[in-house]
């Protein structure tokens, strides 16, 4: 099995590493095409306006100035040469990307575009704490993630699937268990716009949220809950965001 692995935190980050690890542990035939600065973010955002410039970083390994995104196409369809992967791992990410974070992750992103070229897709995100901010339980996300790997691709993953896993911040040893989850929502009133002045005088901004927000009590169910109650957290997304429901009310006011 060949296996092409992203990021969205450059190709220096150290979740890059473990998701090569985890790789290793189902194949040798691993590949490694990464951004080469970080894109933290960026969303599934495609380079268009500017050329990507590519540097061999070393053996199969790869560092694309550009993003994810470009990167999964740089490899499935260049680097890769005619034999094309047989699965795509984005990660692991620094954070947990749960949440609205799916909507702006690079990380998510490049495990959608994986599933967008018809390849089976998981984006690995390893939460952290505060405590653990600077030094999170990466081991956590190198004991589960391959096994969580095995057995979803064992039952197959649907086109147009993406598989999103979030690890909780905590030690292997005291995850709970693993959850097939649902989407969470975040209460948008913990989001802050924070103004401050360089040493010229001149405004600029930080977006970010309020440390209240981990008061918040999430939705049973959720990825948001299942991080909360130290459970590895597997969420199955859809490129289709159609609102099914909702254009069936709308065709009986749309004539």
């Amino acid at each position: 099995m060949r296996i092409l692995c992203t990021n969205d935190d450059g190709i220096h980050a150290p979740g890059l590493k473990v998701i090569e690890e985890i790789a290793l542990q189902l194949s040798d035939d691993v590949w490694v095409v990464a951004p080469e600065l970080d894109q933290s973010g960026v969303s599934h955002s495609l380079s268009l306006n500017d050329p990507l410039r590519l540097r061999e970083v070393g053996e199969r390994h790869f560092a694309v100035r550009g993003t994810p995104t470009d990167c999964v196409i740089m490899g499935s369809r260049h680097i890769l040469g005619d034999k094309k992967p047989d699965l795509v791992l984005s990660g692991v990410n620094k954070g947990r990307n749960a949440a609205e974070d799916v909507v702006y992750s690079g990380t998510i992103a490049g495990a959608l575009e994986g599933t967008i070229l018809g390849l089976p897709s998981f984006a690995l995100s390893q939460e952290f704490s505060m405590e653990t901010r600077n030094k999170p339980l990466w081991d956590t996300a190198l004991k589960f993630g391959p096994d969580v790997i095995r057995n979803v691709m064992k039952l197959g993953v649907p086109r147009d699937t993406v598989i999103n896993v979030n690890f909780p911040a905590c030690a292997p040893e005291d995850v709970k268990g693993i959850l097939v989850t649902r989407q969470g929502k975040r209460n948008q009133g913990f989001l802050r716009v924070d103004g401050r002045r360089d040493g010229r005088g001149n405004p600029y901004y930080w977006i970010g949220f309020e440390r209240l927000a981990v008061i918040d009590t999430p939705a049973e169910g959720t990825d948001l809950a299942a991080l909360d109650g130290n459970f590895v957290s597997v969420t199955p997304l859809r490129l289709d965001r159609t609102d099914v429901a909702f254009s069936e009310k709308l065709k009986a006011v749309l004539k």
